[in-house]
């Protein structure tokens, strides 16, 4: 059971410590608890034993990166990450949203930006959660073809085979599954998947795209529903 969004466990992971500081004095004023670690094989190990609501990871530490400790939470948990990188960290950052991280912030970076970041990303697993908790109402599930997706048990199915999405992951399928035939643009799918007063460019959107089909491809090679209309959007195709 997740905490209230003020009682939050955030574990925050980078070898400066300047950072450590810096960040766990900004999210500690907002009222969550902050776990840091300088490694990321001492994070693996702490985030094991103690599950934080959100891990906010540095991506080049000594031991182990970034990369890989999120490769590996990945093998055990959808827990929500979002990743700290260098301005000159491009490829990097591809690759982390390929692999599943929820959001990226780029250094240096106001504290501001951050605690807003965390929110949005907490508020959406929390509001899932709740509506699992909830067995009294009406299963609220989209079915389109082969594709079922669950909202309150953040399930989701492609021909009857599980397919393990995050939380950004989710909702942005579920917005171009709603509507088959629509093409929806990065502007209204970043409004489905992240608060308005947060900020992504049209890469982060892109990128979990690219997850998507990546997730659904190793279910089914011959999976093609989300469509690129080059210059304008994506769309779920119609059945």
């Amino acid at each position: 059971m997740r905490e209230p969004l003020e009682m939050a466990t955030i574990a925050l992971v980078d070898d400066d410590r300047n950072i450590l500081t810096s960040v766990s004095i900004a999210l500690e004023s907002e009222g969550y608890r902050v776990e840091t670690y300088t490694d990321g094989a001492s994070a693996l190990e702490g985030l094991t034993a103690r599950p934080p609501n959100l891990a906010i990871l540095d991506i080049k530490m000594p031991r182990m990166d970034g990369m890989e400790l999120l490769r590996r939470l990945r093998q055990k948990t959808d827990l929500p990450v979002i990743f700290l990188t260098s301005k000159d960290e491009e490829i990097d950052e591809l690759f982390g949203l390929k692999m599943g991280a929820d959001d990226f912030i780029k250094k240096p970076f106001s504290q501001r930006l951050l605690v807003e970041r965390v929110r949005a990303v907490l508020r959406r697993a929390n509001a899932r959660e709740a509506a699992a908790k909830q067995p009294n109402q009406q299963s609220r599930s989209l079915e389109r073809g082969q594709l079922v997706m669950d909202q309150e048990r953040h399930t989701c199915t492609w021909k009857g085979e599980p397919v393990t999405l995050t939380v950004t992951e989710f909702l942005i399928l579920h917005s171009l599954a709603q509507r088959p035939g629509v093409v929806k643009s990065r502007d209204a799918l970043m409004d489905s998947a992240y608060d308005e007063q947060v900020y992504v460019d049209d890469r982060t959107i892109d990128s979990h795209i690219k997850r998507l089909r990546k997730k659904f491809k190793q279910v089914d090679d011959e999976f093609e529903m989300i469509e690129t209309l080059y210059g304008v959007g994506y769309r779920f195709r119609e059945i």
